[in-house]
Formats: C-alpha cells, sequence, structure tokens
C-alpha cells in the first residue's frame, strides 16, 4: 500500500507500453474527454422533468397506436380489471375462490378486533374490508394484495385521532375526524400517484420501517393486554411504562381469571396452528382459518357458560347490514379541517408504505410489473370512496396477503370474493358475535403483531450498516417508550439525517496501481495497490454540491498534505501531481466548482499540478462553461487515471 519505485517503473512501463500499442495500430495516443453539445434551455428542463419524473416512460405502449387503440389502453390503465379480465377462467375463478373464502375467514375476526384499536365500533372494520377491496380490485395492478384494515395504521389512527376527541364522550366528533381523516388519506395517496411523487415514501429508510413496525407491534400486544386480563380501567397512553402500571395496579382487583384462561387457550392454539402452517406449507389454510374457529369456539363457550356474568367481556353488539353514507359527516370547514388533513397525510403515508412495499414484494416474487405510481392513484381512491361509506384507513395487509398468495389466488377478484362473504356476514351473521368475548379478539391480534417483528432483518441490518441499526432502533424505542407519534417522527428524521450525512460527507480515496496492470484503485480495498511516486490521486464518490463541496476541497487537502508529511518522513521526492478521478461525480454545481477553483489555487502555490480524471458529460458541460477547464488547460483533463498518470512521466512523453 505504501510507495515503491519499482512499482512507479512498472506502472510506467504498462502505460508506455500501452501508447506504443496505439501508436502501431495508428490510433490517437490519447482521446480527449468529450464536451456533450450544447442544449437549449427549454429542452434541458423539458428532459429533466421528463426524467424526474416519467423515468418509467408511461406513454410508451400508446406510440404508433390509432386513437381508438390509445383509448382502449387509457380506460384499461384506470382500471387494470378491464385488462385481465379479458382474459379470465373458469380455472382462475376456482383459485381465487378459494382465496377469497380463506382469507375471508381471516380477516371477519381480524377486522372486529382492528375496529377497536381504532377505538371504532366492531362494524366499522367489516364495513372497511367490503368497499375498499371492490374499488381495489377494478383499479389496482397487483394480483395478491388482500385490502382491509391493518393494525398498525388502526393502531396509529386511534392514537393521532383520540388525541383530539374522546372516543367515549365524543363518540360522533371522533366518528367524522375518523372519516374525514380517511377521506385526505386517500386523497394524499391519489395526490402522489397521479403527480408520480411515489418517490416521497422512499424517504423512510427500510431499516426505519422495521423498527417502527417492531415497536408497533409491542405497543399493540401491550394495548391488547386489556382485553387478554380482562381488565376494565385502563391507560389510554401507549407507552410500555403507563401500560405496565396500569397492569399492575390492578393485578388485585382488576384482574378476570376466566378471561385470562380463555384468551391464554385460544393464544396458544393460533400460535400452534400458526406454527403447523410454517412446517407444512401445504397446510397454509390451517392458520388462515384458526382465528375464525377460535370466534366460533369461544362464543359458544361463553353463550352455554354464561360467563359474561361473571366479568368476562364480550362483543354485545354489532350493527347489522351494509355500510350506510357517512358523505354528510366528512368535515370540509371549521377547525376540525385541518385536524383531519394532517391525520390523514400521516396514516396514508404509512398506510401507502406497507401496502407498496406488499406489492412490490409478490410482484418481484412471480415475475410481474407493478406500477407503483398507479398503485398510490388505486389505494388512494379505495379511501376517498370507502370515506364516504363508512370505512375508516385501509390498506394492503402482509398476513392476509401471504396467505392469498399461498391459497392459490390468480387475479384480484380474491379481494372481490372477501368482500361478497364481509357483505353475507354483515347482513346475516353479525347477531351472532354477541357472545364473542374481548379476549378471544385481543388473542387475534397479538397473533398477528407477532408477524411484524422481524428479528432477521433486524440482526441483517446490524451486520450490514450500523448506523441504519441506529435507525432501527430510534425507531423501535420511540414507539415503544413514547407513543406512535413520537416513533414515526425519530424514523423520519434518522432517516432525513443519514440521507444528510451521505450527501454533506461524501467518501473519497486515495487510488493505487494494481500490479501488472494499468488499473487504479482504492488502496484500503486493495492492500497490493501501490501509489505512484510523485503523484497522488485521489477519487471523489459523489456529486459536488453546495452542501459539501468544502468538504470536499479540505479532504483532498489532508489527503496531500498526510501524504507531504509521510514522503518528508521517508526522504523521498515530494509530491508534484494531484489527480482527482471524477468518474463517480456525477453532477457539480457553482459552489463545486469554485471549491476546485480554490483547491487548484491552494495546490498551485505550492508547485503541484491539478489533473482531471474522466469528468462526466454534466460535469464537463459545466467546467467548459465555467471556464474553469481552460483555467488549469484542456491538456491537464484525461479520459482515464492511466493517462493521467502517463502525463506525469517525463519518459513517457518522451517515448511518446
Amino acid at each position: 500500500m505504501g510507495y515503491s519505485a519499482a512499482d512507479g517503473d512498472e506502472a510506467r512501463e504498462l502505460a508506455r507500453a500501452s501508447f506504443s500499442d496505439r501508436g502501431q495500430k495508428n490510433l490517437p495516443l490519447a482521446y480527449k474527454v468529450g464536451v456533450p453539445p450544447k442544449k437549449k434551455l427549454l429542452s434541458e428542463f423539458t428532459e429533466r422533468v421528463k426524467e424526474t419524473l416519467f423515468a418509467d416512460d408511461p406513454l410508451y405502449a400508446y406510440k404508433n397506436q390509432p386513437r381508438s387503440a390509445q383509448f382502449l389502453l387509457g380506460i384499461q390503465s384506470v382500471f387494470p380489471i378491464l385488462s385481465w379480465g379479458r382474459d379470465y377462467s373458469l380455472k382462475k375463478f376456482k383459485g381465487d375462490l378459494i382465496a377469497g373464502f380463506t382469507i375471508a375467514s381471516l380477516c371477519i375476526p381480524q377486522d372486529i378486533g382492528y375496529s377497536k384499536l381504532a377505538n371504532l365500533d366492531p362494524q366499522y372494520g367489516l364495513y372497511s374490508s367490503f368497499v375498499p377491496p371492490l374499488v381495489y380490485a377494478a383499479m389496482g395492478s397487483s394480483r395478491d394484495i388482500a385490502i382491509g384494515p391493518v393494525a398498525v395504521v388502526s393502531l396509529l389512527l386511534g392514537t393521532l385521532i383520540q388525541n383530539e376527541f374522546d372516543p367515549k364522550t365524543e363518540k360522533e366528533e371522533y366518528l367524522r375526524l375518523a372519516f374525514t381523516a380517511t377521506f385526505f388519506a386517500g386523497v394524499t395517496q391519489a395526490a402522489l400517484g397521479l403527480l408520480r411523487l411515489g418517490f416521497l415514501i422512499d424517504f423512510l429508510s427500510h431499516a426505519a420501517i422495521v423498527g417502527f413496525m417492531a415497536g408497533t407491534a409491542i405497543t399493540i400486544g401491550l394495548q391488547q393486554l386489556k382485553g387478554f386480563l380482562g381488565i376494565r380501567n385502563f391507560t389510554k397512553n401507549s407507552d410500555i411504562i403507563s401500560v405496565m402500571k396500569s397492569v399492575w395496579g390492578s393485578v388485585n382487583h382488576g384482574w378476570n381469571w376466566q378471561t385470562i384462561v380463555i384468551a391464554t387457550v385460544f393464544l396458544v392454539f393460533l400460535l400452534l396452528t400458526k406454527y403447523i402452517g410454517k412446517k407444512r406449507r401445504s397446510l397454509f389454510w390451517v392458520p388462515a382459518i384458526a382465528p375464525m374457529i377460535s370466534v366460533i369456539l369461544s362464543t359458544l363457550f361463553v353463550y352455554i357458560t354464561r360467563v359474561d356474568k361473571h366479568g368476562v367481556q364480550i362483543v354485545r353488539e354489532i350493527k347489522k347490514g351494509i355500510n350506510p353514507s357517512s358523505v354528510h359527516q366528512l368535515y370540509f370547514t371549521g377547525s376540525n379541517l385541518s385536524k383531519g388533513i394532517k391525520i390523514g397525510v400521516v396514516s396514508g403515508m404509512i398506510a401507502l408504505t406497507e401496502a407498496v412495499a406488499i406489492g412490490r414484494t409478490f410482484a418481484d416474487m412471480k415475475d410481474y410489473q407493478l406500477d407503483g405510481n398507479k398503485e398510490m392513484v388505486a389505494l388512494g381512491t379505495m379511501n376517498i370512496v370507502g370515506s364516504m361509506a363508512s370505512c375508516y384507513v385501509a390498506t394492503g395487509s402482509f398476513s392476509r396477503s401471504a396467505v392469498n398468495n399461498m391459497a392459490g389466488c390468480q387475479t384480484a377478484m380474491s379481494n372481490v370474493v372477501m368482500s361478497v362473504i364481509v357483505l353475507l356476514t354483515l347482513e346475516l351473521i353479525t347477531p351472532l358475535f354477541k357472545y364473542t368475548p374481548n379476549a378471544i379478539l385481543s388473542s387475534i391480534i397479538i397473533n398477528a403483531v407477532l408477524g411484524l417483528i422481524d428479528f432477521d432483518a433486524a440482526i441483517l441490518i446490524w451486520k450490514t450498516d450500523k448506523l441504519d441499526f441506529i435507525a432501527c432502533m430510534g425507531a423501535f424505542f420511540g414507539v415503544v417508550f413514547a407513543n406512535v407519534e413520537i416513533g414515526l417522527l425519530i424514523a423520519v428524521s434518522i432517516s432525513f439525517a443519514k440521507i444528510l450525512l451521505q450527501v454533506t460527507r461524501p467518501r473519497t480515496a486515495l487510488l493505487g496501481n494494481l500490479p501488472t496492470s494499468s488499473i487504479y484503485r482504492n488502496i484500503q480495498q486493495y492492500p497490493e495497490a501501490s501509489k505512484v511516486p510523485g503523484v497522488i490521486i485521489v477519487r471523489v464518490d459523489s456529486a459536488v454540491y453546495f452542501s459539501n463541496s468544502n468538504y470536499v476541497k479540505e479532504r483532498i487537502l489532508r489527503w496531500l498534505r498526510d501524504e507531504e508529511e509521510e514522503l518528508k518522513e521517508k526522504n523521498l521526492p515530494r509530491i508534484e501531481y494531484l489527480i482527482v478521478e471524477m468518474s463517480p461525480v456525477t453532477d457539480i454545481d457553482t459552489s463545486g466548482i469554485h471549491a476546485f477553483q480554490e483547491l487548484y489555487n491552494n495546490i498551485k502555490k505550492k508547485n503541484i499540478q491539478l489533473l482531471l480524471a474522466n469528468p462526466g458529460p454534466v460535469v464537463m458541460e459545466k467546467l467548459e462553461a465555467s471556464l474553469f477547464a481552460e483555467l488549469i488547460g484542456h491538456e491537464k483533463i484525461f479520459l482515464s487515471v492511466g493517462e493521467a498518470v502517463m502525463s506525469c512521466a517525463p519518459k513517457a512523453s518522451e517515448a511518446a
């Protein structure tokens, strides 16, 4: 990794041989770095906008098509059901029918439990698995995603709205704000898709999402201790300290042993069926129908034994009938409008992040294309429509989507089948849930949220990137020890902090020559690489902007200072050339150019020459426009590090 005269001579010999070969083949001694032709301002602006917002070229399918075909493609783009519906067959329907029945048996008990997380009556969870899946089936492009309420969004919505209205004493205002938030969650999602701004959800890093989901799972599990233990007076706070105080504070007079027995027995049953499903994938239907079996058996048990008269809390009533209209309940004026927008944007973004992640996972697994922006429009539309039909925020459920996939779903028709079964439940079966114990709903939710804790992902994040792990743990502890909003805020803040850190402190590397080659690589990655005497080669691994230009300049000068001190200690020849490898520099702004001018002036005082290697077209265009290329001399800008090193060797010049 250090200096070696022999290695330096060998590098020069290789470069000289390369130049000699070019001479024999009558090729130019060295290619000059090209300057792209100058574009008109409007043309350049149009290209940048197209690349930013339309990178996937969404209009490609419309090219060279007659007007009628373009109109049909446009309709199919909005309603994909018109596309896949043409090839729909009885064989596909059979798969969708089985999958629809399977996820319905899972979603019905979950929906009743999740509505309690949102502090809403049980029927609202069922409503949200009736209308939104129908809308998504017509507009969504994922074949596997199963739509409905999910634990994380239900808890988030319940927590945020509870800060504004008490769900018991201000029930009407609470319900109206829930519908309003759902409306604006849909507006947010649809707007992101229509404006093609879906990349904004990527600002919440994978590590932060892993921590946030795990923390939320713990919080949801702790909240279920109220129903699991039969406690009537429970804290409204969600942090672990408040919950544990509430639990242990009521141990002598608040716990109900009959409730605990029911909850424990069925939780063990649910966990056992989940284990069976994991061990034998052909038995995927066992954990899928286990929640419904648990509800049926526990309801029968309570009805026969009447333990509800001994302190076991029951559902009591689920309103019968399909979704009533809630258009008149939406807030479009007054102070509650701003509250609805704020809550809707936050819950909509979280719901969108989960749904898009699920959709992409199954699309990659089954090798089909998923248009993220179209998905956002579909999800947004279903929540807008849902808010007008007494639904709260619905999105893709990972557990249900996984069951949907394993059950053999072929298209989004499985959501329609599930929706029809929920409709029949609302019309015919809801009175039968009267004696369903709250304890079984708690067991079902605890069993469901355990899957949100991904230990393997957390361990992998720790091994891969320690900064990502800090983001993961920050989000986790924020949710567990504070609340969902704080955890989300920490997750977003750390994600942005990481981006800022990477932008403002880009990596730089000292390059050396690999033995018996003309290749120059990072000397830390390749210890056998040798430095070229009299030359220091630095690579900048980022675009150079106002946010990092001064750091890049100072870091290069520090590399130079350290090398000079090392040479002085070893009594070796001084540095005469600084080569900056600019292949990774994708862009540069005026601050970056100014920093390079300062670098040039600084090293010129030390009689050190500045050479640039392989600047890209955008960078080269700006170096020309700013006259920096003229300042250092066009002959000091090279196509490769090898050619730049060759120019530093007088013997090589003579040989040429």
